[in-house]
């Protein structure tokens, strides 16, 4: 290993080797006649803090499971992960209750779960044992990259939690809650990470204890970043931030020669389906990714700029590119602002609208709709509805009615959290 952090990587790959050995998570076997193995490799990543410099070197073994054959080597795959909305809830009840928010990372997540089928790979690069040379490694329990991988894992953390007296939230499978006399506790998974939020430190303290006891956990103390997102404390409550993400894209697409603009989107610019060749097709899909995920995440101001130009990616123009510019210009000025959430009001607040007809070339109009929670938003969105309706009284009753189903999802979460 030539890289001048080659001692980084190879601390890295070592404790991945020690924590798969000390989890049993395989062992050394011959392979059963007719049975086949399933290849290995090694994936190295940087996690880099929000401002930009190196938080750990980490080493994954990856199982190539898109050699896995469904039916034989697997069977369910799904798995669930918190929403980003749920998130947002959690921290602006944390600003209005005044919540202790803290943070722990799983380790090894993957390699918890327990295997039903019977999978067979072979022994992974630089550790092949002297004298077992033909032996493969049946794995006993699940490993990156194994496609039942996460669902596996979803379980064994189900079964722990929930033995401990938690309860799932009636809305989000992956948010639990816990209430006693000397505490409340609520804790959100997003596949590894988590966030732990208590009435008072004893009740996050336990948590962390009881889960230290199951697992391999990271103790982050109070949140910091989480999903990418700059988790900030202030005298009020919480906000949530994205600039070091927004940096990043703008640098990506720095050849886009992007300035700065007041707004995200230019109502006079009228865009159409383009007739002609595409333009970068596949960048354009790449820019809208990059861009839905800080929309999604903390910039509602966005979501009709960033679904209206989601709409030509199949055949963008010159045309779509410089809204595709304005939009990442609009970024770019406000990359400093985020969501702010403090304890007045403590009131859920929801508008909804919609226009009627305003594409040229599109009869179908838009619903949008955003909740708020301690000033905060949690909630939005923006969406071209499916129908054509003969006035704006029925696209407007469209949008509330997907308001609607929003609110009543927002009602059973807030339902289960006694706070």
């Amino acid at each position: 290993m030539a890289s001048r952090d080659a001692a980084f990587w190879r601390e890295a790959f070592n404790d991945e080797m020690d924590s798969i050995l000390s989890n049993n998570t395989r062992v050394l076997v011959d392979l059963p006649p007719g049975s086949n193995t399933i290849g290995c490799k090694w994936v190295f990543r940087r996690k880099y803090r929000t401002n930009g410099s190196i938080q750990t070197f980490k080493a994954r073994l990856m199982v190539k499971g898109f050699r896995q054959r469904e039916g034989i080597d697997y069977f369910d795959t799904y798995a669930l992960v918190a929403r980003i909305t749920s998130i947002r809830v959690l921290i602006a009840l944390a600003s209005i209750y005044k919540l202790v928010v803290h943070q722990m990372d799983v380790k090894i997540a993957f390699l918890n779960g327990n295997l039903d089928e019977e999978v067979y790979m072979n022994q992974p690069e630089g550790f092949v044992l002297l004298g077992n040379e033909r032996k493969v490694c049946k794995l006993v329990k699940s490993l990156y990259g194994l496609k039942q991988a996460p669902k596996q894992w979803h379980e064994k953390f189900d079964t722990v939690i929930l033995a401990n007296s938690f309860k799932h939230n009636g809305a989000d499978k992956c948010v639990y809650f816990k209430f006693t006399v000397e505490y409340g506790v609520i804790v959100c998974l997003y596949v590894d990470d988590m966030l732990i939020f208590g009435t008072n430190m004893l009740g996050v303290c336990e948590t962390k204890k009881y889960l230290a006891s199951m697992f391999k956990m990271k103790d982050l103390n109070e949140a910091d970043t989480i999903l990418g997102i700059k988790v900030k404390r202030h005298s009020e409550g919480y906000a949530l931030c994205q600039n070091h993400y927004i940096e990043k894209v703008l640098l990506k697409y720095k050849h886009l020669n992007v300035k700065e603009v007041n707004t995200s989107f230019d109502s006079n610019h009228k865009l159409v389906e383009n007739t002609r060749r595409a333009i970068a097709q596949l960048e354009y899909a790449s820019v809208i990714e990059s861009m839905m995920y800080a929309m999604h995440c903390t910039k509602p101001d966005v979501a009709f700029a960033v679904n209206r130009l989601s709409r030509y990616t199949n055949s963008p123009s010159v045309e779509h590119w410089k809204a595709i510019a304005r939009v990442l210009g609009y970024l770019k000025k406000t990359k400093d602002l985020g969501l702010y959430y403090s304890g007045y009001p403590a009131v859920l607040e929801g508008y909804s609208d919609a226009n009627w007809i305003t594409s040229v070339g599109d009869n179908k109009s838009t619903s949008g709709w955003i909740f708020t929670l301690g000033v905060g938003a949690i909630s939005w969105a923006s969406k071209k509805q499916s129908c054509i309706f003969h006035s704006i009284m029925e696209s407007e009753f469209i949008a509330l009615a997907a308001a609607g189903k929003e609110a009543e999802w927002l009602r059973n979460m807030f339902h289960d959290i006694e706070l």
